[in-house]
This record gives structure tokens, C-alpha cells and sequence, in this order.
């Protein structure tokens, strides 16, 4: 097939780690590597956020990342990138016009705009993946949402219009539905991880007792591990993630935390040490007695598989994805968000046990290598395709935004 997968911030090449830079970049560059492994021609179109971007490149065997004018050649939030959809849809169009992909795979909700608007004159089937919706972010951040107000409305007719939707767990498809969305248009693929890149064997970092990796945005959580930390006595919390190490002492986020670290009396004990290489992932979550991720709400989150694929058990928060990929008391431990006290317990139980720990370990790992590799993935996704394609049915309409 020739698979058009639309990412239209979260480019497969980007510098992971900054507030728009995270999971969904992993995603779209995994997967699109995992499906040209089966076989199949995939172009990935981003927007060009640098003058110096070629219009097109390789990204890994079989893989083509298209960078598409739309809006200023330079970085810009995500939250603001909804006036340039237009352009982006105009630009998409005049490419499969020429050349028509069999499907399309929107990632992200100003993807699916997009992509809907430019495939729906040339009959081309669309596939949806939210990787975040913004009922559940209002929720849980209110007037700390920085989305624009037509985002839910938009969404809502998203999940309406194309050909399916793609739920990474089953907690989305909780939410989908109540959006409107009937389980016959619902597939559940969920995220993956490579096995052979994240394993329990092979170069560490000097041992650290817990680890959070994490882009610094609040709903993360990494400020309730900070609060448990005075309740796990001798424990050091290393945080990896945000912006470069050279960048730390002017970045707000890092300032909060470290404030907090002093506050709480454990800034001797934590560690905050910036962006780490995507190489180096791996060394640092192996290097882990625990690794403790507790946003206050995840669509799927990505790094208790890489955790687990290390190893290494997670504490996590009981939230979206993590309710489907971490099997509480087996592969880590369930947690409720914003609850310090209770994570706190969580790692005393795991650190004070390294039998348990070392047992949950090599569960995590069995469990991620049968169910989460992205040749399963890819295999999912595949699969929805097809059946897309054999029904041979368009689009229900051009979705215009709605607040």
C-alpha cells in the first residue's frame, strides 16, 4: 500500500523532549518504520517549522518525511497551529492529487482536519488516531488549557466522519464514545516499543534508585514524585527530560521543581538533569530500581513501556493507557494522580523488596515482548487498513471547524 500518515506537528525527525515534543513523534516514526518493514511505501507529512528543511527526506528504510509550507518556516505551539490548516489541507491536496496514497493516517486532531479536507475530492480513505483528546485535557486542566475553544467540536465531527478511528486503549474508547462515536468505527491498536533497543541487558548509567522521564509540563506529575520523595527515605530521584542541560536554570518548569525540592528538603536527593539523547534512553531507564511516571491523566504514555521493556517495574498512575499496559502487583504498581502519599507507598513497597522488583521486572519484560513490539503494532495497524480499503467507502464529509 501506499500510506500517507499526516503528523502535522509531530514530525518523526524532531529533537524529543521540549513541551510539543514527546510520544506521538516516537509513534509516527515507529510505526512507519515498522509498516515499510512489511512491505509498504510510507510518506510522512509534518509541517516545515525551519527554512533549512528539505522539502523531502528519508527518514528510515522506506520512509519519506514530507515537509509542507504552511504557516511560518520557524517553531510555533502546537496550540496555535490551527489558522494554518487550511494551507497544510490546500498543500496535501495538490500532492495526492497527483499522486493518491490508498489511505491516509491522520495523527493528531489538526492532522485529521487536514487530511479529511484534502481527501474527501480525490476518494481517499482516512484513518484517525487522536493520541490526545481535548475533552479529557479540559478536564483535568481547565483554564490551564491552552487549546483552541473549537478543538472538542472538531474532534466530535472527526470521530463522526472518517472511516475509523484508531483508540490506542480502552479507556479512549470510553471517551470516544461518548463523543458520538459507535463501536463498529473503533479499532484498538495500541502504542508499541522496540524490544531490541530497550532491554534489560547492556551499558547503564551509575545506578539510580528512581527515574522519571518526562517532557516538564505540570500534568505530568513530576511534582507529586518530588512531594513522595520525603517518604522514600535514601532515595534519589533522577528527572530526565524538558529542555537542554544549558537550558535549565532560565526554564520556569525546572524552577517550580527545584523550589519544590527545597521546600519538601530533598533537593539533595534530586537530580534534574535535562533532555537525554534518545541513545541514551535506555542506559538511563535500566539503570533504575523503579521508574515512576503519574501524569494526571496519559492517552497512552509510552515510557512504562520502554520501563518495562528495560526491565525495570513502573509506578504509575492509574490513568488512560497505563490501565492496559501495566498489570498492577505483576508489572508495577497502579496509583491514583495527585496522590503523593499514595505513590510514596508504591516505591517504599518495590524499593524495599528487591526480589518483588527484580520479579516484576522480568514480568514487564515478558509482557511487552508478546504484546507491545511494534511488528505487532504495525501488523494491527495493517489490518485496519485493509478492512478500510475493502469497504471501499469514502469519507462522510469535509469537517469544518467546530467550537
Amino acid at each position: 500500500m501506499k500510506i500517507a500518515m499526516v503528523s502535522e506537528h509531530a514530525s518523526p525527525l524532531a529533537t524529543l523532549g521540549g513541551v510539543d515534543a514527546g510520544g506521538q513523534n516516537v509513534h509516527v516514526a515507529a510505526l512507519a518504520a515498522a509498516l515499510a518493514e512489511r512491505g509498504h511505501h510510507v510518506v510522512v507529512y509534518t509541517r516545515r517549522d525551519s527554512e533549512r528543511l528539505p522539502r523531502r527526506v528519508s527518514c528510515s528504510p522506506g520512509v519519506k518525511v514530507e515537509h509542507i509550507a504552511a504557516g511560518p518556516p520557524e517553531p510555533v505551539n502546537k496550540d496555535a497551529l490551527l489558522p494554518h490548516m487550511d494551507a497544510f489541507a490546500v498543500q496535501l491536496y495538490r500532492r495526492w492529487r497527483l499522486d493518491p496514497p490508498d489511505v491516509a493516517h491522520a495523527h493528531f486532531w489538526m492532522s485529521g482536519l487536514a487530511a479529511l479536507r484534502a481527501a474527501v475530492p480525490l476518494d481517499v480513505p482516512v484513518v484517525q488516531t487522536f493520541h490526545a483528546l481535548g475533552s479529557v485535557k479540559r478536564r483535568w486542566q481547565a483554564k490551564a488549557d491552552t487549546s483552541p475553544p473549537e478543538r472538542i467540536g472538531t474532534e466530535r465531527r472527526l470521530a463522526l466522519s472518517v472511516n475509523k478511528v484508531i483508540a490506542t486503549c480502552a479507556d479512549e474508547v470510553a471517551e470516544l464514545k461518548l463523543m458520538g462515536a459507535t463501536e463498529s468505527t473503533i479499532d484498538v491498536v495500541p502504542c508499541g516499543v522496540d524490544p531490541t533497543m530497550f532491554t534489560p541487558t547492556g551499558p547503564h548509567r551509575p545506578r539510580r534508585r528512581i527515574v522519571a522521564l518526562s517532557r516538564l509540563v505540570p500534568r505530568k506529575g513530576i511534582d507529586d514524585i518530588i512531594r513522595a520523595l520525603p517518604y522514600v527515605p535514601d532515595a534519589e530521584l533522577i528527572i530526565s527530560g524538558g529542555p537542554a542541560a544549558h537550558d535549565l536554570d532560565t526554564d520556569a518548569e525546572v524552577r517550580r521543581l527545584r523550589s519544590l525540592a527545597s521546600a519538601c528538603r530533598v533537593a539533595d536527593r534530586v537530580v534534574i538533569g535535562g533532555r537525554v539523547a534518545r541513545r541514551d534512553v535506555p542506559a538511563l531507564l535500566r539503570s533504575a530500581d523503579v521508574v515512576a511516571t503519574v501524569p494526571w491523566y496519559e492517552p497512552f504514555g509510552i515510557v512504562p513501556l520502554e520501563a518495562m521493556a528495560s526491565g525495570v517495574p513502573v509506578v504509575a498512575s492509574a490513568v488512560g493507557g497505563h490501565l492496559d499496559t501495566v498489570v498492577d502487583g505483576t508489572t508495577g504498581l497502579l496509583v491514583s494522580p495527585r496522590a503523593p502519599m499514595e505513590q510514596a507507598a508504591a516505591l517504599r513497597t518495590l524499593l524495599d523488596n528487591p526480589d518483588k522488583c527484580r520479579a516484576m521486572g522480568r514480568a514487564a519484560r515478558s509482557r511487552v515482548t508478546e504484546r507491545f513490539g511494534w511488528t505487532s503494532v504495525a501488523a494491527q495497524t495493517e489490518s485496519t487498513y485493509r478492512a478500510v480499503l475493502a469497504s471501499r467507502v469514502a469519507p462522510n464529509a469535509t469537517v469544518e471547524v467546530s467550537s
